[in-house]
């Protein structure tokens, strides 16, 4: 991919023409990971990189979630199944480029990338750990499931379906999946462009 090419597009399509260093940095870390992973399909790229557009609040980069899951059940020390827990003196509300959520989430993400991110949430902001969990958890991966929500792209993108506005049921239900497929479709529009 002719990663110059690729920039520009996205910077007057996706960025009114201020993509920064900033965001350039953190789509590098995304496709550094779509490598690492083999993800060739680029219905599958234009995807990860439009969901980390929507839930970073287009930068790019890891964020924390706004208010830290105040108010959501994932913001206590309270497992999916209701039940609380003590250890580790952590809450799991959203962080990176997918905003992980939810003791298990962070428990099953560790496990499978083999870093301590139970013990150690705010791994998930490190822009290189970031970008794994975005493609470990969109893709069958590992763990052969989509580990967020037991959907991956095979679902969504395959011979016989191309489907980015269901694909958003891969992190959260149909929440703005209208949107993430208009992003998709520029992203994949600039990935064609620049191949």
């Amino acid at each position: 991919m002719d990663r110059q090419l690729f920039f520009q597009v996205i910077n007057r399509s996706l960025f009114r023409g201020k993509l920064n260093d900033r965001q350039r940095k953190g789509i590098f870390y995304k496709l550094m990971a779509f490598d690492k992973f083999e993800v060739t399909d680029v219905r599958w790229r234009a995807y990860m990189l439009a969901t980390s557009y929507h839930e970073t609040a287009q930068t790019m980069m890891p964020i924390e979630e706004w208010g830290r899951g105040r108010g959501k059940s994932y913001g206590r020390k309270m497992k999916l199944n209701g039940q609380p827990y003590t250890w580790p003196d952590q809450i799991y509300y959203g962080r990176g480029d997918v905003q992980l959520t939810w003791y298990e989430n962070y428990e099953r993400m560790g496990d499978l990338l083999s870093l301590p991110l139970l013990e150690q949430p705010e791994l998930a902001l490190d822009p290189e750990i970031s970008a794994q969990i975005l493609v470990e958890g969109m893709i069958l991966g590992k763990s052969n499931r989509g580990d967020f929500t037991g959907l991956s792209l095979e679902n969504y993108f395959n011979t016989h379906r191309d489907d980015p506005f269901g694909a958003r049921r891969i992190v959260n239900g149909l929440d703005n999946a209208r949107s993430i497929a208009g992003y998709h479709y520029l992203f994949l529009e600039a990935i064609r462009k620049a191949s």
